[in-house]
């Protein structure tokens, strides 16, 4: 449960980041570097998630393609919320500095539904 906790207070971060550093006017976010930190909290926060749902610890460094099928066998929804977490939080916001503050909720909204699906896996599980 403490890597839920973790990865919980990543995303937090993000959001702080975001909302303090990243200066957000008329729907985008004027400071792209910012943008990418938040991007790389959040995305952290969610391989802390999933890294405890799936076994690993904490330094095993799988491939996005793992995770993928990993996923596939466990939940589809979940799948489907993790490619949508990779392409926005991954690749838009840490590699293309992504400035639009609505994707970039999605994909905050979409880690968001992961830790909670772990958590109440690792709930049941117990």
């Amino acid at each position: 449960m403490d890597s839920i906790s973790k990865a919980r207070r990543n995303l937090d971060d993000a959001r702080t980041i975001l909302r303090e550093k990243a200066n957000k006017e008329e729907g985008y976010y004027q400071d792209a570097k910012y943008v990418r930190m938040a991007g790389r909290t959040a995305y952290a926060g969610v391989l802390m998630a999933l890294n405890d749902v799936l076994g690993l610890k904490r330094n095993d460094r799988k491939d996005v393609d793992w995770y993928g099928q990993q996923l596939l066998l466990l939940n589809k929804d979940v799948l489907s919320a993790f490619r949508t977490t990779y392409q926005v939080l991954h690749l838009s916001m840490i590699y293309d500095g992504l400035q639009d503050a609505v994707i970039v909720e999605i994909g905050l909204k979409r880690a968001d539904s992961i830790i909670d699906w772990v958590e109440q896996r690792s709930t049941a599980a117990a």
